[in-house]
């Protein structure tokens, strides 16, 4: 018998001073059951960053040609399509080949870095990608329950998150900035 993904609800505040997006979301994330805790709460925090109305989680592991999380316009042209983790470069050609704009968002620490490495020189010559690192991610899981509470303050290129028993920073670290 397979196994099911597990839902989390998440009440997310966010005040973003850079984009001047303010806005409280109310999501449900499915936990696939190869992912850990760590890496969905680094897909809350891609879709702190890239907010909006329209922004949506994927099924991610679950299809192999879905992202973890995208943004479509009313015609079905997706806009945005963001991976989380370390995936292949070929899927991220592919990516940009059918979306305005892409992201990727690496965690993992020193297997991040070496994973930019790696890539970055194929990379950097995709016009429309954005690759961001969060170095230090462990201290999401702490913030990780069933049924939580999280609040993102961006200010300043920083991340602060506070959740129901405390608070923490991320500094993302920008790798390919947003191309506008």
């Amino acid at each position: 018998m397979a196994l099911k993904s597990t839902i989390y609800k998440a009440e997310l505040q966010i005040a973003d001073m850079d984009r001047h997006y303010y806005a409280q979301h109310s999501l449900t994330l499915a936990k696939h059951p190869s992912e850990t805790e760590e890496r969905m709460m680094v897909r809350l925090m891609a879709f702190a960053l890239f907010a909006n109305e329209s922004l949506a989680f994927g099924k991610g592991l679950s299809e192999e040609d879905e992202p973890d999380l995208w943004q479509k316009d009313l015609t079905g042209a997706i806009e945005l399509w963001m991976n989380v983790g370390l995936p292949e470069e070929r899927e991220i050609r592919k990516a940009c080949g059918r979306a305005q704009r892409v992201a990727v968002v690496l965690y993992g620490g020193r297997v991040a870095d070496m994973w930019w490495t790696q890539n970055s020189k194929a990379l950097l010559k995709l016009n429309h990608l954005t690759v961001i690192n969060l170095p230090d991610t462990e201290a999401l899981t702490q913030a990780c329950t069933r049924s939580m509470n999280i609040n993102c303050t961006i200010q300043d290129g920083q991340i602060l998150v506070g959740h129901d028993t405390g608070s923490f920073d991320i500094t993302p670290v920008i790798l390919m900035p947003q191309p506008y």
